[in-house]
This record gives structure tokens, C-alpha cells and sequence, in this order.
């Protein structure tokens, strides 16, 4: 085994999405990973109960990616893909679009979920601007929405939290209601029975906003705040009312595709196909930043045949279609079809489901919710302390062996899909035990 660092500094570092403070007074650190754990410096093992941040879905350390990215260091490092390309880039398109919906084809690359869903916004208002639409200018997300962090992103997303630093967001946006509704679909399993009328919110925003709207941007199941599930009929009929209107339908599937649902994407396990797709983690099995975006035939040729000649889409990245990223995805593709990903999470849902909501009784679980393999516990608020209790949960599972997620009081858990149902039962008996210590 190699020799795990340990850093002997941790001033420099200004972390993400983290106490910092607390942090490098009670710092938690995780040195190697391997299978279905992480290990600290000290050499504890951590069953990893989130696959990282809902990405190592082929599980850690994929001897198959790591020879991948090596051998192609060596051979390509770097290549500019402003009118220029190289092989491997259009290869992992092509896989890539082996997965997606029949008649998603295209697929332009980015290098993570923000990047991928302020791309998609943007391709939306050019596809709108290419038919000759260019008053749709409107982008329409949804409450309790995650769309990562760049400000478009963000404008559409509706997370208060993270908004409040940053001042004016992006013109021209509005939201859909969230679909959480706590007094009708406490404790469902798979999808909740009521609410797919919250769908019917878009006709009156069309009744206010006429034909300036160009595109609604929907996580299939949100996962960063809270593991929200769709209700039964709400994306279809969300669907139905896009293409009754002419409004792009986008599909953030950042944390349901490449299996995490039971299939390559949530789209298809849902039986509802976006305009366009929106997608990373997975991707590469997080072994190298990557994100996609995938549109229909119609999208792509409406776009680039807009203009007589030249750059049709004044948009892209550096590192778009980056050599060790592209070799990553193809290595991660090749596990994800021969290992058939999605059907082991689709085997092992029913005994996941039977699990998680192992945990009803437990003390201040106030909901719990379950989607493929996505769970998400909620637990009741201390007075005056919200997000304390999940966040002492959060502090002694990982003290006590397992990694789990948590967003204000709920406790999310989106293992790797190589779980086996020994990783299940330490997850939820862990989990279990730092609630009730967690009682008062």
C-alpha cells in the first residue's frame, strides 16, 4: 500500500461548501479510497454511504479507469478543441449517446454539473433565437431546485441559501412550485401519489408571460435538496404542457444518470424525454472532472444550420472534451454496460427501499423518501438550531465508520451501485444508532 499523506497545514485551503472554521478545528479527512470505502490517513475505514457526492457510482479505485487515464497522459495531455479535435473526444460523444434517449445524439462536453446546466441554458436561448423565437428569453426553474453554482445555474435554481451572498441574479427567471408536499405524501415509497397538478403552475405562468419563455429546467428527481421525488403524472404532464407551448424541456440528470434510477438516465426510467439532458458525476466515476449535455437531432441542426457559416454556438470551455476526461468516460461507459450498473441498482431497489424505511420509527424521522438507489431521511428541526441534529448525525456516522450526505435536517444516501446488501444493512443500522443518539 502506498504511504497516506497527511497534510501537516490546513490554513491555505479555502474550502467549498463547508464550516471552515469548524472544520480545521475537528478536521475529518479521507486519504484513499477503495470498492465501497474511504479510508482516513489514520487507516479507518469509511463505508461510503454517498458515493463521494453522488458520482463514484462503479465504486472507488476502478483499476480499468485509472490504466485509462495513465496510458492516455502519455499519449495526448492536452488538445485545443476550438476548431480543432481530437479522436477520443468524439468517441466519448458517441458512447455517451449510445445512452441517451433515441434522438439525443449530440453531445457537447463541459467539465461539471454547473458548467453542464448554464451550457444547456445557453443552447436553449440560441435554439430559440435560431427558429426565430428570439423573444423567448424567459427561463423558468423551480423551487428547492439545484442547478450548481454559476449564476445561471443559481438565477434558476431555487435554493435561498445559495443566493443570499451574491446580490442580482439573472433577469427573466421564474420558478415553479416545488413539488414537496409533506401533508399528503408523508413517508412514500418510490413516487408520491399527489401533486401532479403542481405541473399546471407553467400554464399560468404562460397566461403572464406569453411566448418570452424559451425553457423549464427540472431535476427528474432533486437530489441536493432533500431527495424530492416526482409525484405520479408531473412530468409527464409538465411534458405535455411544454410542447403544447413551445418551451424547451430540460432534464438536470447531474445525480440520476448512468444508473443511479435503475436505468442509463432518469428520463427513460420515468418515461418522460426532455428536449435536453444535462449531466456529469457519473459520468467519469468522478475520476476526472466531466460533464455533458446532450440535445435532440432537431436542437443541434436548428442551431449550427442558423447561420451561413462560421462559429454557430459562441460557447465552450478549455478543457471541453479533455483527453484524460474523455479516456475516463469511455473506461467508466465500457464498467457502466458491463457491469450493467443500472441493473444491479434496479435488483437491489426493493430490498434499499425496504431498508430505508427501516427507520420510521426512529426517533424525530419525520419523513422519509426513496427513489432508485436515492434515499432521504428527515428529521425533526431542534428549536432554534435548524440543521444541528442532521448535522451531529452526520458527525458521528462518519466517527463511527460510514459517510453519509445531509442538507439542512435531511440525511441523503446515494451509495455506489456496486452495493451489496451487507453494505446496505451496515448503512441503515449505522444510520439508525446516530439518530437515537442523536434523540434529544
Amino acid at each position: 500500500m502506498n504511504e497516506i499523506s497527511r497534510p501537516n497545514n490546513l490554513d491555505a485551503y479555502f474550502m467549498p461548501f463547508s464550516d471552515n472554521k469548524y472544520f480545521k478545528s475537528h478536521p475529518r479527512l479521507l486519504a484513499r479510497a477503495e470498492g465501497m470505502s474511504y479510508y482516513t490517513p489514520e487507516g479507518k475505514e469509511v463505508l461510503d454511504g454517498t458515493a463521494g457526492l453522488w458520482c463514484s457510482n462503479a465504486g472507488h479505485g476502478r483499476r480499468e479507469i485509472t490504466e485509462a487515464i495513465q496510458k492516455q497522459a502519455a499519449i495526448l495531455d492536452f488538445a485545443p478543441t476550438f476548431q480543432l479535435g481530437h479522436p477520443l473526444a468524439f468517441e466519448a460523444a458517441a458512447r455517451v449517446a449510445d445512452l441517451t434517449p433515441k434522438g439525443m445524439d449530440r453531445v457537447f462536453f463541459t467539465n461539471s454539473g454547473s458548467e453542464s446546466d448554464d451550457t444547456a441554458l445557453k443552447i436553449a436561448l440560441a435554439y430559440q433565437k435560431a427558429r426565430g423565437q428570439a423573444q423567448r428569453v424567459r427561463l423558468i426553474g423551480r423551487e428547492r431546485g439545484y442547478h450548481g453554482v454559476g449564476f445561471g445555474g443559481m438565477s434558476v435554481g431555487g435554493i435561498g441559501g445559495n443566493r443570499k451572498q451574491f446580490g442580482a441574479m439573472l433577469p427573466y427567471v421564474d420558478h415553479l412550485p416545488s413539488t414537496h408536499l409533506p401533508g399528503q405524501n408523508l413517508f412514500s415509497k418510490g413516487q408520491p401519489a399527489n401533486g401532479a397538478y403542481l405541473a399546471d403552475e407553467l400554464e399560468r405562468m404562460v397566461s403572464i408571460h406569453g411566448d418570452t419563455i424559451a425553457a423549464v429546467m427540472v431535476e427528474p428527481v432533486a437530489g441536493s435538496t432533500g431527495v424530492l421525488v416526482p409525484p405520479v403524472g408531473y412530468l409527464e404532464r409538465l411534458r405535455e404542457l411544454c410542447t403544447k407551448h413551445g418551451i424547451l424541456l430540460i432534464f438536470d440528470e447531474v445525480i440520476t444518470g448512468f444508473g443511479r434510477v435503475g436505468n442509463h438516465f432518469g428520463a427513460e426510467r420515468l418515461g418522460v424525454i426532455p428536449d435536453i439532458i444535462t449531466m456529469a458525476k457519473g459520468l467519469t466515476n468522478a475520476a476526472v472532472p466531466m460533464g455533458a449535455v446532450a440535445v435532440s437531432d432537431e436542437i443541434y441542426d436548428t442551431i449550427v444550420n442558423g447561420v451561413a457559416g462560421g462559429i454557430e454556438f459562441f460557447h465552450g470551455y478549455t478543457y471541453s472534451g479533455h483527453p484524460l476526461a474523455a479516456a475516463a468516460a469511455i473506461a467508466t461507459i465500457d464498467i457502466h454496460v458491463r457491469e450493467d450498473l443500472p441493473g444491479r441498482a434496479k435488483a437491489m431497489e426493493p430490498y434499499w427501499e425496504e431498508a430505508t424505511h427501516s427507520l420510521k420509527s426512529a426517533p424525530n424521522v419525520v419523513d422519509i423518501r426513496n427513489y432508485g438507489i436515492i434515499a432521504g431521511i428527515e428529521l425533526k428541526s431542534r428549536e432554534g438550531k435548524p440543521g444541528d441534529r442532521a448535522t451531529q448525525v452526520f458527525r458521528r456516522c462518519f466517527d463511527d465508520g460510514l459517510l453519509v450526505r445531509v442538507t439542512g435536517d435531511i440525511v441523503a444516501l446515494s451509495p455506489p451501485l456496486i452495493v451489496e446488501k451487507s453494505h446496505v444493512d451496515r448503512i441503515f443500522t449505522t444510520l439508525a444508532d446516530a439518530i437515537h443518539k442523536e434523540a434529544a
